[in-house]
């Protein structure tokens, strides 16, 4: 008989937790429900620390920016040109590319009413797409999951590319998948040990003994886990993805796109873009790696004729000030710029106007859009789910697709 010693038993209880938070979809997808082709799947990336969205979506025709911004501002002639008025940050070669071809949308003034300056909070109140008065304890995209999981046959999954979940991806009966490597959660979960307690393991039919519900929810895990394994090398992509972090996360994302498994949300993080200091080199080397990594991403999707299936969406939790600080950076500010890409846009380009500068509060810019109607538009447009009941709430929905 074999003992489960603490240090296994630790061992043990993190594949339950994982288990917890996969959705009973894999099961069914073991026995060969298989999303159909043309499966709609968004990817979401976050720009962590509130990365400056003037500097992002440069206004080099007004004399308010390079006022406030003497020594921070882009030159108009580095910015790359969009249209008369706005240009976008020169280390963005390859968005600028994907705008030209129709693949690119840019929303400018994103935000929220009362905005929070706070990382922390202000990050939880877009991963739950609360009120800023408002403290919810689970996400949007877990509340997605919550929606479309109740009565289906096959309901859908989210995964994040990264060692812990985010609260977007935490639902009340449904959680995301938070792993950086299928291959690794895979291994893991093959331990030997765990082969050999499962084995001898015989259950006293006790629903409410916490051990036989460790051995259950460890066996459903492993069995999970070989699932994914096996759709990841269904697919293996020979584009050259930049050594980044953000390269290796969406080579991960595209293999698994390609396998057409059923997921539908992929989430990962970029960053940090907390540029309280030293702002020029920090962001030019994170636009640098996002640009990178997302015209290698978008070609292989192209290439593999799934470039109109997928919409990627980024957001950052707030915009930076619109005067620079004495430190050559910015300082916590409210609204922002958001970026779409996918092949299926319906309104690509600019989107809405660009940052009002004439009409600031405190120093900072007014939101006009809600972020959560960008959600209302994702959730109801391209992932075909009730977006009222998953964002408790009615917002206006946009164009974009």
């Amino acid at each position: 008989m074999l003992i489960l010693n603490r240090r296994r038993f630790l061992q043990v209880g993190s594949l339950a937790s994982a288990a917890m938070m996969m959705p009973k979809f894999l099961k069914a997808l073991e026995r060969g429900h298989l999303a159909p082709p043309g499966n709609k799947v968004l990817v979401i990336i976050q720009l962590s620390g509130g990365n400056d969205g003037l500097n992002t979506i440069i206004p080099y025709r007004n004399d308010i920016y390079y006022k406030a911004r003497p020594a921070l501002g882009i030159k108009r002639e580095a910015a790359l040109s969009l249209n008369d008025e706005l240009g976008i940050h020169p280390a963005l070669k390859g968005l600028k590319a994907l705008y030209d071809d129709g693949a690119l949308g840019i929303l400018n003034n994103v935000g929220y009413p009362n905005p929070d300056r706070s990382h922390f909070r202000s990050m939880d109140i877009w991963h739950s797409a609360s009120q800023s008065n408002e403290y919810w304890s689970d996400g949007w995209i877990g509340r997605y999951l919550d929606a479309q999981c109740k009565g289906c046959d096959k309901p859908t999954q989210a995964l994040e590319i990264d060692d812990t979940l985010s609260l977007a991806l935490k639902g009340d009966s449904d959680k995301g998948l938070a792993m950086t490597d299928p291959a690794r959660l895979y291994g893991t979960s093959n331990d030997k040990y765990f082969a050999e307690l499962l084995k001898q393991h015989t259950s006293d039919n006790d629903h409410h003994n916490n051990a036989d519900y460790l051995y259950k929810t460890m066996g459903e895990t492993i069995s999970s886990a070989a699932y994914i394994q096996q759709q990841f090398k269904t697919y293996k992509s020979s584009a050259p993805y930049p050594n980044t972090e953000l390269g290796r996360n969406l080579r991960t994302i595209a293999n698994l796109v390609m396998s057409d498994i059923n997921t539908k949300v992929y989430y990962v993080s970029h960053g940090s873009f907390d540029t309280h200091v030293n702002q020029q080199d920090q962001q030019a080397r994170l636009f640098g790696q996002l640009s990178d990594a997302l015209t290698v991403f978008t070609d292989d999707l192209k290439a593999n004729h799934r470039f109109e299936d997928v919409v990627v969406m980024t957001f950052s939790e707030f915009g930076r000030r619109v005067s620079q600080n004495a430190s050559g950076g910015t300082d916590h500010g409210t609204a922002n710029n958001m970026f779409l890409v996918g092949g299926g846009l319906k309104q690509p380009g600019l989107i809405n106007d660009g940052p009002d500068l004439l009409n600031l509060k405190d120093g900072d810019l007014q939101y006009q859009v809600d972020f959560k109607s960008v959600y209302a538009t994702l959730l109801s447009n391209w992932l075909g789910a009730d977006d009222k009941a998953v964002l408790k709430n009615t917002y206006s929905h946009l164009s974009f697709v």
